[in-house]
């Protein structure tokens, strides 16, 4: 006969001190926790709360600069550094850790229109409406330095003076070139003061560009023509061309995906595109009211951030239509660009009124030192949230965000306008010959061809 016991060694469940929580054993079987889908309800719908009371995104203002702040640009060196210039020549390098400026860069004579950064945090490229290129050692600005402030005044490592005015500038993510936007796109080498490489398709303004991170050669640009436009530094012409119905006025490319890059569009929505397919959007990205300025993905790949004209910046999924996160504040004005931090934990606005503001990528994440204890239990919170993110209730929490008036009011208005014409297209189609008219999905209705 056999008789099955209880058997513990005496290690497992004693205590080594009397400080140290005591342990309880649990059985797992659902058999046994007949209770368990509700209790897990209860505490995914209490973390859903509790995530909206501890919401509180908003870190910090940066104020300085006199005027409208255009650009900026983050070191790849320099977790916490941020360069940014504005509309009366003025750039400067803040230290986001202390939200002061470490270093002002004089010298343009006009609005700074585009900055960027070496891959080895070297070298800062600037330029601006006063058609010249300024090249800035920063390898040796120190943010360590940031109680001396404004005396570190920089002067340009090199400056080059070309006929036309300039719109934006991207740096090669390997490599020593880097490429201006404006009436033409011009690829420069640091050593030299002509463009070793010029490229035009069109008579119109380019307004934005930026180099693929997978493939140093190629880099994609918008225009004023309403065009996007790839073009491979190993070919004598551009490359591919697709025209849609409004212009976008910039382009991010995915890091983690570097075949697809998304566009922020004057129509108030952003797309997806994948280069190799560019006859149609891979996904629209809704919920901005007004223009999209700027747009930067997170170094992680599976989110990026927006600015927009209706003072307003959100954070969208990569792939989702809509977004997760919107920002605002009473006193922010147009966002004219937006970053993410290098880390992935904090997103960075420039708008109108003169501010660059700091902002937590997540809403609700528990700022400085995270125990381990406190570590497991927001992530169990997370995983219950997730399980249960199906259910309404859970999901209405979620979901809601409070909007200012008059972005709530843009958004019925303009939710009513596309209702209505969703309407009339199908009442054409009810009453015309059976084929004649074609609905077009929403991923093709903006984009009026391609060329090659």
């Amino acid at each position: 006969m056999k008789v099955k016991v209880i058997s513990r060694s005496t290690d497992e469940f004693t205590r080594e001190r009397s400080q140290d929580l005591q342990r309880v054993f649990r059985n797992f079987d659902p058999s046994l926790r007949s209770q368990e889908k509700a209790v897990e309800y209860v505490r995914a719908l209490n973390a859903a709360k509790l995530d909206k009371i501890f919401a509180r995104p908003f870190i910090g203002a940066m104020d300085g600069h006199r005027d409208s702040i255009k650009c900026m640009a983050k070191n790849p060196n320099h977790l916490k550094a941020i360069f940014s210039g504005s509309d009366d020549g003025d750039i400067r390098l803040w230290d986001i850790a202390s939200r002061r400026t470490v270093c002002q860069f004089p010298g343009h004579q006009g609005a700074v229109q585009g900055l960027t950064v070496s891959t080895d945090g070297g070298i800062l490229v600037s330029c601006g409406s006063d058609c010249s290129v300024r090249l800035w050692n920063v390898s040796d600005a120190n943010l360590a330095d940031s109680d001396n402030l404004y005396d570190n005044s920089a002067k340009p490592q090199a400056v080059y003076v070309w006929k036309n005015a300039f719109r934006a500038v991207d740096h090669q993510w390997d490599g020593d070139l880097f490429a201006t936007a404006g009436a033409q796109v011009d690829i420069w080498n640091h050593n030299r003061s002509q463009p070793v490489n010029t490229f035009d398709w069109g008579a119109d303004t380019t307004i934005s560009i930026r180099f693929n991170p997978g493939e140093p050669n190629i880099l994609a640009t918008s225009a004023n023509d309403r065009s996007i436009t790839l073009y491979d530094l190993r070919m004598s012409s551009p490359a591919r061309k697709v025209i849609m119905r409004t212009k976008c006025n910039s382009i991010a490319w995915n890091p983690m995906e570097p075949m697809n890059f998304t566009a922020a569009n004057e129509d108030c929505n952003c797309y997806s595109y994948d280069a190799r397919k560019l006859e149609e959007a891979k996904c629209v990205h809704k919920d901005h009211v007004s223009a999209v300025m700027d747009i930067d993905f997170s170094p992680t790949g599976r989110e990026f951030v927006t600015g927009s004209y209706d003072r307003t910046v959100r954070i969208f999924q990569y792939n989702g239509g809509h977004s997760r996160e919107i920002y605002h504040t009473k006193r922010m004005q147009r966002v004219f660009c937006v970053k993410y931090s290098c880390d992935a934990s904090y997103v960075i606005s420039g708008s109108d009124d003169t501010n660059l503001r700091l902002w937590k990528a997540k809403a609700s994440e528990q700022l400085g030192v995270v125990l381990p204890r406190e570590r497991k239990k927001h992530e169990y919170l997370e995983a219950v949230k997730n399980r249960y993110k199906h259910l309404p209730e859970v999901k209405r929490i979620v979901r809601h965000r409070h909007l200012p008036r008059p972005v709530y009011k843009a958004a019925n208005l303009r939710r009513t306008m596309i209702e209505a014409e969703r309407r009339k297209e199908q009442r054409r189609k009810a009453h015309s010959a059976p084929g004649s008219i074609v609905t077009e999905p929403v991923r093709k209705r903006r984009i009026i061809k391609e060329v090659e």
